[in-house]
């Protein structure tokens, strides 16, 4: 019996270890450009499956692509 909550205890630290603290993060599922020189990329959030589309430099832009992983600062989660 103490084997089985051993096992028990130990899956579920390793399954609680694994889930993703950081909600700002996804994958690119659009990038366009749109008015105003806005390089916009959609992300598909990884903690709520969200989508949001934000602007960013050229360089962000064109060094990432659909199907990306990626992160974004100063955002709240979406």
């Amino acid at each position: 019996m103490k084997k089985l909550l051993y096992t028990l205890f130990a899956v579920s630290v390793i399954f609680s270890a694994c889930e993703k603290e950081d909600c700002n993060c996804g994958v690119i599922t659009n990038d366009e450009i749109l008015e105003n020189d806005c390089y916009s990329l959609t992300i598909r959030n990884d903690c709520s499956d969200n989508y949001t589309t934000l602007c960013f430099d050229y360089d962000i832009w064109f060094d990432n692509a659909v199907g990306d992983d990626f992160c974004v600062t100063n955002v709240d989660s979406w």
